[in-house]
């Protein structure tokens, strides 16, 4: 006999509710897999989005059970041992409907840090060469696989005390690019996140690098912008 999940999801707006529903239990279900069953057998007019399904485009973060997540990599089993789900939208951000965040001011904030790579060379010039081994190459590594989904940035106590703060995600990706020794942004984006919606404004709760669920430490990326502006100041200062 299929038993049931007992489903609550958030409908409407900022100003809304949870809907409860049941939905069969299968074998490898991920939440994904409950809300698209909501949306295509049970009440069509639910809002949600996805694209790849396979932990590729992070479009399908949510909440759930209170932690943000990716619901295409999370199965059931491991969130509801009790049959219970809980699903609403990422925190921190605008709901546009049900499920679906606006995204806008997020990539806003990591346009402000100036998240965009800018080299100084042109497709006639040779091919850079950076060393795997050297320092700032390794802490290129460590951050770039970020795929902007918005899980850090929903975790973020600092953010909800103050939505002015650039976030975890574009401080990472500033954190990256500052030590690209192939961009020409350097002391601008150095600038860019300095201010007080910058850096300096984390706690180092640390929430964002337990939620990534690529792995990345947010919190580090950030911790060696602070090191570097602090640096910078010295020694223009000397």
């Amino acid at each position: 006999m299929t038993s049931n999940l007992k489903v609550k999801v958030w409908r409407g707006r900022e100003e809304g509710d949870f809907a409860t529903y049941e939905v069969p239990r299968l074998e490898s279900q991920t939440v994904l897999d409950v809300v698209t069953y909501i949306q295509r057998r049970v009440d069509p007019s639910l809002s949600y989005r996805y694209a790849c399904r396979v932990g590729m485009c992070g479009s399908c973060a949510m909440t759930v059970n209170g932690v943000a997540r990716w619901t295409c990599r999370t199965h059931v089993s491991k969130v509801a041992k009790d049959g219970r789900l809980e699903i609403a939208p990422l925190s921190n951000l605008p709901v546009v409907k049900d499920l679906v965040t606006d995204m806008s001011e997020f990539f806003d904030k990591w346009a402000r840090a100036l998240g965009r790579f800018k080299g100084g060379t042109s497709r006639k010039d040779d091919f850079a060469r950076v060393k795997p081994e050297s320092l700032e190459r390794r802490a290129v590594d460590a951050g770039i696989e970020c795929i902007g989904c918005g899980a850090c940035y929903a975790s973020c106590d600092v953010v909800s005390w103050r939505p002015e703060y650039l976030g975890p995600a574009a401080l990472n990706r500033a954190w990256t690019l500052v030590n690209d020794v192939r961009d020409t942004q350097r002391q601008e984006r150095l600038g860019a996140v300095a201010g007080d919606a910058g850096c300096h404004a984390c706690h180092t709760l640390a929430t964002c690098t337990e939620r990534c669920p690529k792995q990345l430490a947010p919190t580090a990326g950030i911790a060696g912008l602070k090191r570097l502006l602090a640096r910078t100041k010295l020694e223009a200062e000397a």
